[in-house]
């Protein structure tokens, strides 16, 4: 059946509501309450071509899986899709098209490419990606805890040449970096997850696949070099918690190789800067004020799980399993108790509780109170703040396996660059550990030791005792 703009215009209620994908005309009603999303989110689009705003953030295959076929009210005419108005904002395709981005070339940084993110990403996208809870205070001391931690270089030792490889999970990997789970990748680039995959793999890195990929894991693990190439799979634990066991067991089809279960985040932190863009935003009946991207994405989150929720995953999966999100030591011994393969030490990017300390110095109270940690079987990794080569090695000095990036590999895809913009991100990250490590002294990871950084700085920081 072919509709008129004028037919399609009268279902802009949250008792018909009806939305254009790709021509198809969708009757959504009965999915409003249930849109992991938020039933605000589709409610802007009631009534209108909805294809920009789902593109933006979902890949197609997920409209057979989300919607019925009994959805489908009928197809609009290409020429009538003009009467439902702009597809896009206008104030963010204006800030899109005010000129070109730089060439690749021209980035030296990882700094470099956060600066083009800011002007090119729209505003809703840069707000949800870079915002940080409260006063940001924990997001800032990310980074500045790298800052207060001096190397030590050695002199005179001959080093042809540096080995940057290690191990994560049993995977051999060819820098000490991996990709933290990033959500709805495709604010940053059409291609999102999938154009990160495909680096890796080109790069010899580990991706984990956020728990709100805007691609399905099925397609991203097409996107990979190779079939060995490794995917884990992040877990946020759902209020619905067969939904959690549907999508361990959709991660174990696909070939993921390990779960990443994410526990800082129970409640999501007060983004301001995200909450602030969405507050003029309201839905189409005008009841419901709008929310910022992380409350609606977080929406389904359980705040009530314990240390149960390990063994209630293993019932479930025999892959390595990590926990994400420690940040005090009392906390990493007790995973290690536990039994996990693996803790990240974060504070999800200061995004959750800010002021919380930084992870570094997390790593700092585990060397000092529980250093039989560090020589264990159970691998640390490490995030948030880390933007030069010389970040990445002092937390391997200090004992972290790897470190994880995130936002840097979205600032790597923003303003078009894709797929290259990341891979030209990582020759710059390599390069500065390749030249950091011959200052250093050190021809290979296993020769980075805590003798070779300054830590009295961060040091006076930590806390004056523990009871572990």
């Amino acid at each position: 059946m072919t509709l008129t703009h004028q037919e399609i215009r009268l279902h802009n209620s949250r008792h018909s509501c009806w939305v254009v994908i790709h021509g198809a005309v969708y009757d959504v009603t009965d999915f409003l309450e249930s849109h992991p999303g938020g039933s605000q989110v589709i409610m802007r689009c009631a009534g209108k071509d909805a294809t920009d705003d789902f593109d933006s953030v979902h890949a197609p295959e997920l409209l057979s899986e989300a919607l019925p076929k009994s959805a489908v009210r009928g197809h609009i005419d290409p020429a009538e899709l003009k009467a439902l108005g702009p597809k896009q904002d206008d104030t963010m395709q204006a800030q899109q098209d005010l000129n070109a981005p730089p060439s690749l070339r021209s980035l030296i940084n990882l700094h470099d490419f956060e600066q083009v993110a800011e002007k090119f990403l729209p505003a809703n996208a840069w707000a949800y990606y870079s915002s940080g809870a409260d006063d940001e205070i924990s997001k800032r001391n990310n980074a500045r805890a790298y800052q207060k931690i001096a190397l030590r270089p050695r002199i005179l030792r001959k080093i042809p040449s540096v080995d940057t490889t290690t191990s994560i999970l049993g995977h051999s990997v060819s820098l000490p970096v991996y990709i933290s789970p990033v959500g709805i990748a495709k604010l940053a680039h059409p291609d999102g997850e999938c154009a990160l995959a495909s680096a890796a793999g080109k790069q010899g890195l580990v991706q984990v696949l956020a728990n709100g990929s805007s691609m399905p894991i099925e397609r991203v693990m097409q996107s990979r070099s190779s079939s060995a190439q490794p995917v884990f799979q992040q877990l946020y634990v759902n209020k619905d918690i067969q939904k959690s066991v549907d999508t361990v067991r959709r991660a174990e089809m696909a070939g993921a190789s390990a779960i990443w279960i994410t526990v800082d985040s129970p409640v999501v932190g007060k983004r301001e800067m995200d909450e602030r863009l969405n507050l003029s935003v309201t839905a189409a009946d005008n009841d419901t004020q709008g929310q910022g991207v992380a409350k609606i994405m977080a929406s389904s989150i359980s705040p009530f799980i314990d240390w149960d929720i390990l063994t209630w995953l293993r019932q479930h999966t025999r892959l390595p399993v990590v926990i994400k999100g420690i940040q005090c030591v009392e906390d990493a011994v007790e995973a290690y108790e536990h039994g996990v393969q693996g803790i990240v030490l974060s504070n999800h990017g200061g995004r959750s509780q800010d002021t919380a300390q930084s992870p570094l110095l997390t790593l700092l109270e585990i060397r000092k109170f529980a250093p039989q940690l560090i020589e264990s079987k159970m691998q640390i990794f490490i995030d948030g703040g880390i933007r030069r080569g010389t970040d990445v090695l002092k937390a391997i000095a200090l004992g972290a396996t790897a470190v994880g990036l995130g936002r840097p590999f979205l600032h790597g895809m923003s303003a078009g660059y894709g797929e290259k913009g990341v891979l030209r991100m990582l020759d710059i990250l390599r390069q500065e550990i390749e030249t950091n490590m011959v200052l250093l002294g050190a021809t290979s990871l296993k020769e980075l030791r805590p003798e070779m950084v300054n830590t009295s700085r961060l040091e006076r920081d930590l806390v004056g005792s523990v009871k572990l």
